[in-house]
């Protein structure tokens, strides 16, 4: 593995961690906005855009341990 193919999969996997995080805490409070009666759709729609974007990163990662995989034979 190159340096800069690792640095690739430190950046993505540190995208993943981060986007999940923002997934937990997009989670929670839309849970207080149920609970306090308030409307969840801008906070629901963000919540979609930041899944879509975790599949996008996981694609990534994925794509780069095919790719190194691919290299090492």
């Amino acid at each position: 593995m190159t340096e800069l193919e690792r640095k690739h999969l430190v950046e993505t996997d540190r995208h993943i961690a981060e986007c999940k995080n923002y997934i937990a805490k997009q989670r929670e409070l839309i849970e207080r906005a149920i609970q306090r009666g308030h409307s969840t759709e801008v906070a629901e729609t963000t919540l979609e855009a930041l899944e879509t974007s975790l599949r996008a990163f996981e694609r990534q990662r994925r794509l780069l341990l095919d790719q190194l995989n691919e290299g090492e034979r």
